[in-house]
């Protein structure tokens, strides 16, 4: 024995035989996610099936273990094939995290298969054990079921090591996942190592759950080990980076040593383990920053086709949205009078008021792309709070407006938190912060102390002025007011800047940037909003019901009940005012009309959502879109023709006044000694440039001389050394944003934008990306109509300017190449940019389009009175516009003076442009011979439209 109270022999055996056990499912997940980069949040309870069966062939037939052990593997084995077949393939070519989403379908149909399974008589039986008996080892007590898992786990493992390094097979894994193009290339098909990576972590899982069940669980127990366990695992997965096997497993063995210490020495203080389990994950996830496509949009928003021109002057054509929302709305009104039963009208309210609750993921998920698996968390904590406010004397109503706030902050301290976590690993560390505040923070003092049972805390709705609540009716019609007014005020925010700027940042981060819009501030301001909406509607539904029950298989604020409003916004359809309404009414109205049919209760929640993300992965709204569409395009077949087409006006480049000429010579742009390196690697190396006042100035070079990073320096996009200085004022130490807001205008290579907004959308960004005022917009304040008059007024002009009227209410992510340059310049006009610069404009066009391509930017450049710093690979389009030219070799600067100087130098011929001359005079000019501009003046942009 250890010479210490708090630690003993018996607690360290006991955390390394947790740690093994919990290291094969850890193994599980690293595995799916190092093949395919999918987090399987189903990876607990799809080896609960399994194991269930073992119990009931080993406890009720009396099936030996070992043979019992094979049936449930190849269970676990065929299982994650189905699933693989059945869902992953089909979602193969969706964002990561929508598979994420269809793993939590995944998870709840696998944990009712294993309910359905026959169990055994006799629950009270202890799980079958490979080895039984019992013994003493130097004071140790060695159980069968622990030398199980001192025999099993490291055989497993290295079985396992051995199959990924020796075969064929495993070597197949391992190439598809290091490199799934090359592997595709060298004949590997991607869809059977997905197969096989599922299978396997399916087995693993089971192979995980027998044993624990075993070491720890009665025979009836074992469905209740899939979360628990789940959040085990992944704590150690992130903290092995996802990718590490090693690591990992260290991670496990940790995991376990600490269960097994917490629950010696604090016994009395539940879900301390689970409050260390989150401080460990933010902790790893702070160092581990999810690696990949950084620019993967979550976004399933349902969209309408534009409205007909033909129809656009009729009023009910506009308003046609509006009219499903409306009947909902009636119906709303109307039902309480038709079904008078008072535990009817509490369905209501409880439908009403997850609502509000759903309209938070609306915001966070949907308008910033950012999963999150514990909002039903905040609103529970919300509720606890409203309750202990009125305990201490505030009135009802004023502490749910204070929770509202409350819960408001508490979110935007969890937003600071995921400025460094997004995506994947942000849906990791709230569902681990959801069981955090299931099983610990629920039971603080602070928050339940008053409570008599340790499950529920009173919570009784008082006076709303001289309105008083004696049955449900009343408060069913108040909560239905406070979701109306919710719904406005959401509405009024996705059609402002609030919205818009929120959704630029979850589509392109640095396009935002690009369009002044603060990235760090909206993403606090999405969680604040979303938070204090989970506030709201969790101390209303409590309200509902007089009572918060925070504890217990009836409470609405666990770990289900959030992921059950995961499902409501994804079957509703992400992003979509009405999404909330449309999913609470699907996932707990619908049940609600026959409360013992499980059928209806699976097709309304787990088996609906994985329906909806295979075939209509917009959400049931888009199912009312397209018949809105239908109706339109009827219409204007059958009424069109009578309305007044609208005439569309020739494109003029002209329509702005010329701006004053500044003096000539002043520098617009200087950079001084510029450095950036990543790691030991400089790509950008002292390099110094400056673009004077209405000049164009182009940068040439190979591909890897520094030329986009040296433009993400200028921008602020990378971390730089040396002097960048707008005017006469220094910026280098400015984020983006702010330098966008001094002048700086800047396009990117891909020109991708915000595939989900539409072209007025992305340039009402760039013209209120410096920020829309919340309250304002949502109190419909005159400053606030009078301004959103202004922005589109001047986007309306914007459109008329660049021939883009046809495209101004289609997405950017429908739009060709040429189009989205197109727009990406009128973004700079919206900005009112003083220096361009232009990240290979013309890269992604036809050679038609790239010749017109060069006019349209000097007309820009005209309208602005701006500056241009240039990166282009077309010699003739550089030549043609460029005053003076830079070439860059090795990050450095090799040559810089007048284009034909520049190119006639030795050094770039040798580096950059060689001796065909066929390459170089592609586009036919080489230099600019006096009649450029003529040319430029009467150019327009419908080459590229």
């Amino acid at each position: 024995m250890l010479g210490v109270t708090w630690i003993n022999s018996q607690v360290v055996f006991d955390g390394l035989i947790q740690g093994l056990a919990l290291s094969v499912i850890t193994v599980g997940i690293i595995l799916i996610y190092r093949a395919s980069r999918i987090i399987n949040f189903a990876v607990g309870n799809m080896g609960v099936i399994g194991a269930t069966l073992l119990s009931l062939l080993v406890v009720q037939y009396h099936v030996p273990f070992w043979v019992a052990l094979p049936v449930a593997l190849v269970t676990g084995l065929v299982l994650g094939a189905i699933v693989d077949a059945t869902v992953i393939r089909r979602l193969r070519k969706s964002p990561r995290v929508v598979v994420l989403v269809a793993t939590i379908g995944i998870a709840q149909i696998a944990e009712a298969i294993a309910y359905k399974l026959p169990q055994p008589t006799n629950l009270s039986l202890h799980y079958p054990s490979a080895i039984n008996g019992t013994w003493t080892v130097a004071g140790v007590q060695v159980r069968g079921s622990d030398l199980s898992i001192l025999i099993i786990v490291p055989v497993a493992l290295v079985a396992l090591t051995w199959f990924l390094d020796r075969t064929t097979i495993g070597r197949t894994v391992k190439a598809c996942a290091s490199n799934p193009q090359l592997a595709r290339l060298s004949g590997i098909s991607p869809k059977t190592v997905s197969t096989l990576v599922w299978a396997l972590a399916a087995a693993l899982s089971t192979l995980s759950i027998v044993l624990i069940a075993g070491q720890s669980g009665s025979a009836g127990d074992v469905t209740t080990l899939g979360d628990q366990t789940l959040s085990l695992a992944l704590v150690a997965a992130v903290i092995g980076g996802m990718t590490s096997f090693r690591r990992a497993i260290i991670a496990s063995i940790v995991i376990g040593l600490a269960q097994s210490l917490i629950s010696f020495n604090f016994i009395n203080t539940p879900g301390l383990i689970n409050l260390l389990l989150l401080i460990a994950v933010l902790v790893a996830v702070g160092f581990n920053r999810e690696k990949g496509d950084d620019h993967e949009v979550f976004a399933f928003t349902p969209r309408a086709r534009p409205i007909p021109a033909r129809l656009q002057n009729f009023r009910w054509a506009r308003n046609a949205n509006k009219s499903g929302l409306i009947l909902l709305g009636v119906i709303a009104i109307v039902l309480p009078l038709i079904f008078t039963e008072p535990s009817t009208q509490q369905t209501f309210t409880e439908v009403v008021a997850f609502a509000i609750c759903a309209t938070s993921l609306t915001v966070l998920t949907g308008w910033l792309g950012q999963l999150s698996l514990g909002q039903m968390a905040i609103a529970g904590l919300g509720a606890l709070f409203a309750a202990r406010m009125v305990e201490v004397g505030l009135p009802f109503w004023v502490a749910i407006a204070v929770t509202t706030v409350a819960s408001a902050l508490l979110a935007a301290v969890l937003g600071l938190g995921s400025l460094r976590v997004r995506g994947l690993y942000l849906a990791v560390v709230t569902f681990v912060f959801a069981l955090a505040a299931q099983q610990y923070f629920f039971n603080l003092p602070i928050l339940s102390g008053q409570s008599t049972d340790g499950a529920n805390l009173p919570f009784v709705p008082g006076k709303l002025f001289s309105l008083s609540f004696p049955g449900q009716r009343t408060y069913y019609y108040v909560v239905l007011v406070v979701l109306g007014g919710v719904l406005l005020v959401i509405s009024r925010f996705r059609d402002s800047g609030v919205g818009r700027s929120i959704m630029s940042v979850r589509d392109n981060e640095n396009a935002a940037s690009a369009f002044m819009v603060r990235p760090a501030w909206e993403k606090i301001r999405a969680f604040s909003i979303a938070g204090a909406l989970a506030g709201l509607g969790g101390a209303l539904l409590a309200g509902a019901y007089a009572n918060v029950e925070f504890s217990g298989p009836g409470s609405f604020f666990l770990v289900d009940g959030s992921l059950g409003l995961v499902a409501m916004v994804v079957i509703g359809g992400m992003g979509s005012v009405t999404a909330a309404v449309i999913g609470a009414i699907w996932v707990i109205g619908i049940p609600a009309l026959a409360p013992n049919n499980e059928v209806l209760g699976l097709l309304s929640s787990s088996i609906g959502l994985l329906a909806i993300l295979l075939y209509f992965p917009r959400g049931l709204n888009q199912i009312s879109y397209d018949v809105r569409d239908a109706v339109l395009a009827w219409a204007d077949r059958r009424f069109g023709k009578d309305a007044p087409a609208r005439q569309a006006r020739r494109p003029a480049v002209a329509i702005r006044p010329e701006p004053e000429l500044a003096e000539t010579g002043t520098t617009s742009l200087a950079v001084s000694d510029l450095r950036v390196a990543f790691g030991g690697n400089t790509a950008v190396n002292d390099v110094s440039l400056t673009v004077r006042q209405r000049e164009i100035v182009g940068l040439i070079g190979s591909n890897g001389a520094g030329k986009s990073t040296l433009m993400n320096a200028v921008g602020g996009f990378v971390a730089a050394s040396g002097s960048v200085r707008l005017g006469n004022e220094e910026v280098g130490d400015k984020a983006p944003a702010r330098r966008a807001a001094l002048g700086l205008g800047r396009t990117f290579q891909s020109a991708t934008l915000f595939p989900e907004l539409t072209v007025t959308e992305t340039l009402l960004v760039a013209l209120g990306g410096q920020g829309t005022g919340a309250l304002s917009t949502a109190l419909a304040l005159p400053r606030a109509t009078r301004r959103s008059r202004r922005e589109r007024a001047e986007v309306a002009d914007l459109v008329e300017l660049l021939g883009l009227e046809h495209w101004r209410d289609h997405h950017i992510g429908d739009l060709s190449t040429g189009t989205r340059r197109v727009v990406e310049l009128a973004g700079l006009l919206a900005l009112k940019a003083k220096v361009l610069c232009l990240d290979e404009p013309t890269a992604g066009l036809a050679q038609r389009e790239t010749e017109a391509f060069a006019p349209l930017i000097v007309n820009v450049q005209r309208q602005l009175g701006a500056s241009v710093l240039l990166i282009e690979h077309d010699m003739p389009l550089i030549m043609r516009i460029s005053d003076r030219v830079y070439c860059l070799e090795a990050g450095s600067v090799i040559a810089e003076g007048a284009p034909n100087d520049v190119r006639d130098d030795p050094r770039v011929i040798a580096s950059y442009l060689g001796t065909d001359e066929r390459a170089i005079n592609r586009s036919g000019v080489t230099a600019s011979d006096g009649t450029g501009a003529e040319q430029v003046e009467n150019a327009g942009p419908a080459v590229l439209l």
